[in-house]
């Protein structure tokens, strides 16, 4: 553990439970991605499975749990109880063209071919384009409520502070995960763009809008 896993951690913490208290006072899932949330929720889905099976420390089960149990709470947000107020019709992402490659690469470029392992590579391939959605449905509506904005920040700082746990790990420990470095290297870039519309826009009180993503 070090000081950027630790923020990194708070920030990825933040994020979801900022996503969770605008659904809750709103009443309503209007710009947000359900597909997106789909892919997350598969995310924490594949890459905890070794709670079963592993344990570190009570800090990381801990927020394993949390990080699951907020996935589910906003699956049901979204296609439950607040379904109506979903905008499906900009949500329109196809799916298959992210979950195709990412699950032919994760039985292709793994650190070991077994059940767990070929999972958890699944997890941080398909973290890495799992914004994608939600970018693609700002870019269709043309523009992004400022407490989904924050939520995107968050995320995406959650992404930027883990590059700085890994490259610490790396002078630290001698520690490289080839396979989490350039997954995360790769989602880091997909928010630049959002970033710099962030910094220029939002926190000047202006709406964002973003070009189309893909």
């Amino acid at each position: 553990m070090n000081v950027f896993r630790i923020l990194g951690d708070i920030s990825h913490l933040l994020a979801i439970i900022i996503l969770l208290l605008k659904i809750l006072k709103s009443k309503s899932c209007a710009g947000i991605s359900g597909k997106s949330q789909i892919l997350f929720t598969l995310v924490f889905t594949t890459r905890y499975l070794d709670l079963f099976t592993t344990f570190i420390s009570v800090y990381n089960t801990v927020m394993k749990v949390i990080f699951l149990l907020c996935a589910y709470i906003t699956m049901y947000m979204i296609y439950v109880k607040f379904r109506k107020t979903f905008d499906s019709e900009n949500d329109s992402f196809r799916l298959e063209f992210l979950l195709v490659p990412v699950t032919g690469l994760s039985f292709l470029e793994n650190h070991s071919f077994t059940p767990l392992e070929i999972l958890w590579t699944f997890s941080i391939y398909l973290e890495s384009v799992a914004i994608l959605p939600q970018l693609f449905m700002i870019s269709k509506t043309g523009e992004a409520e400022t407490i989904t904005t924050h939520y995107l920040f968050f995320l995406g700082l959650y992404r930027a502070l883990y590059i700085a746990n890994w490259v610490w790990r790396y002078y630290t420990e001698n520690f490289y995960d080839q396979i989490a470095v350039v997954s995360g290297v790769v989602q880091t870039i997909f928010y630049c763009d959002f970033f710099y519309l962030y910094v220029t826009k939002v926190l000047k009180g202006k709406k964002l809008s973003l070009p189309m993503p893909v």
